[in-house]
């Protein structure tokens, strides 16, 4: 049964189609009114989820757990399959499941049909390095728009990507990444955070929040309680960071807790050991200490809990598959995202609920929480999205020039000795990754291009090359040597011989161009950097006069 008032989306780019796709509730739902207001006889209307626990109370055990499971499906037949045997409370897009918009939307329309109760069809897609999704409009991703120091640029970002989403049936984007990256060397944040002031990562978290909800996309910060000074990966290990009570409270913390007050439909752990936190050794991921007792507790966070991938090495070190997921649930989790063995992981939680090692109440507590996220994000209003419309609102003109708008406010002039730059009037050898689109870039723009043997100018690109940019500078010669990074800004650490220095976080088409505008001087350059790079502190960025 639809509700009587619709969820309100804001400034979305496409209209989603009327027709419910599945998800029914049975009609045990009443008409849905605004919370507090007149009702008959003068009593308040009920609070639109109030009728979800009688609903969770007349749902089977098998369908209670099922809620607890996001997985993979490698087919839209596997993924029939796994909402028809283990009702699963939803699914995670990868590329393979990706084919045009059109067939993305219908395929979305034909999993949701399928359940009985409305899915969470998720997907990570944090701009930048983390987007699984082909057809997207692309952003330079998360560090550069730390460099905006804008949060009205991650709000905008992130509702052309919900939009976007939205429009082929996808309804919750597992992001913002709110790690606080303090680690240079941190070899699975890095470009993902939004950089190394817990100031300004907590205002870009609640910027890019509001801009997913706004687009009616439910999000999932990451990864609590904090993945942002570690130097292993937790996808192939188990990370230990070694930060106080009193560290975690001042750095880390500060987005997570913007991320409540934003209110963040969901949150994920991290597989990352924390011994100040909890001194047991397991992973936050299994930890009652860190999610019940900080996320729940001292956070506040009354949200729905998830697991990061339970497919990493990094929570799968100490216990097997099938204990894995008891334990997260145990320890305060929520939902568990794509266990290794789903009849597995499944069997293991229906097992453990029959025992009694899982309350009635605690999975009680868990799937209440789910279906509210899903309420409030309306998705019990409706779910269909429209094929025939899908592929328009996608990459429109306003999109890409959200895009462009973000990568030129990005780039980040850090050095600029003797005003090298810009480059206009001066012939110019670009060499390094993404050397020829900027070369083309800068032709666009006016810039004479020619051979390192001709230039007055050598522009050296780098991507994450750490200590080798030293050499490459000096290989150069005698001529001055401007060094654009495109990847992780840490390579300016090593660029002190060149006269110019900059930093775009991306090195993505739209992060290039943007490079071009401001080395031939169209753009003025505005970034400031929101990790320390170059000798310079957070916050450092030069102009032209």
């Amino acid at each position: 049964m639809r509700a009587s008032r619709p969820v309100a989306v804001a400034a979305l780019a496409f209209t989603l189609a009327a027709g419910c796709g599945g998800g029914g509730d049975g009609g045990e739902r009443p008409a849905a009114g605004r919370s507090g207001s007149p009702g008959t006889a003068g009593r308040p209307t009920p609070a639109p989820d109030a009728w979800i626990p009688g609903r969770v109370a007349k749902m089977s055990l098998a369908e209670k757990v099922g809620q607890l499971f996001v997985t993979r499906f490698s087919s839209r037949a596997d993924g029939l399959a796994k909402i028809r045997k283990y009702h699963v409370g939803g699914l995670i897009y990868f590329p393979e499941n990706f084919s045009s918009p059109a067939r993305t939307a219908a395929q979305s329309n034909a999993l949701q049909k399928a359940s009985k109760i409305p899915l969470l069809l998720g997907v990570d897609e944090e701009q930048g390095i983390v987007s699984r999704t082909p057809f997207i409009t692309r952003f330079p991703g998360n560090m550069a728009l730390g460099a905006t120091a804008d949060p009205a640029d991650a709000r905008a970002a992130a509702r052309v990507t919900g939009a976007e989403l939205r429009a082929v049936g996808i309804n919750l984007d597992y992001a913002p990444d709110a790690d606080v990256n303090v680690n240079p060397r941190n070899p699975v944040i890095g470009l993902r955070s939004f950089g190394a002031d817990p100031a300004l990562a907590s205002k870009m978290v609640t910027g890019a929040i509001q801009g997913y909800q706004d687009a009616g996309v439910a999000v999932s910060p990451k990864h609590f309680p904090g993945h942002g000074d570690t130097a292993t990966d937790s996808h192939t290990g188990l990370p230990v960071i070694t930060h106080s009570r009193r560290t975690w409270e001042r750095l880390d913390a500060p987005p997570f807790r913007a991320a409540v007050a934003a209110g963040a439909d969901m949150i994920m752990t991290a597989h990352i050991v924390v011994p100040k936190l909890d001194r047991s050794g397991d992973p936050s991921t299994l930890s009652k200490a860190v999610l019940t007792g900080l996320l729940r507790g001292t956070l506040g966070y009354q949200g729905v809990i998830t697991t990061d991938s339970l497919e990493m090495a990094g929570v799968r070190q100490k216990y097997g598959d099938a204990v894995v997921p008891v334990r997260a649930i145990l320890a305060g989790a929520d939902q568990v995202l794509m266990p290794p063995s789903l009849p597995r992981a499944y069997g293991a939680v229906v097992a453990a609920v029959r025992s009694g090692k899982i309350s009635q109440r605690r999975l009680d507590e868990s799937v209440t929480r789910i279906l509210k996220l899903k309420q409030r994000r309306g998705l019990f209003q409706g779910t269909s999205a429209d094929p025939a419309k899908a592929a328009a609102a996608i990459g429109t003109p306003a999109h890409r020039a959200t895009a462009r708008r973000v990568a030129e406010r990005s780039v980040t002039l850090v050095r600029n000795d003797r005003d090298l730059l810009p480059l206009k009037g001066r012939k110019v050898a670009v060499t390094g990754p993404a050397s020829a689109a900027l070369s083309t870039a800068l032709r666009r723009r006016g810039v004479a291009i020619t051979t390192a043997g001709a230039a007055d100018v050598i522009v050296l690109t780098t991507e994450n090359a750490g200590a080798a940019t030293a050499a490459r500078i000096r290989a150069a010669g005698s001529k001055p040597v401007v060094v654009a990074a495109l990847g992780r800004p840490y390579d300016l650490d090593s660029a002190r011989g060149a006269r110019a220095a900059l930093a775009t976080y991306s090195s993505g088409a739209v992060s290039v161009g943007a490079l071009a505008g401001v080395l031939s001087g169209a753009v003025k350059p505005t970034g400031k950097l929101p990790v320390p790079a170059g000798g310079q502190r957070v916050g450092h960025g030069l102009t032209y006069k």
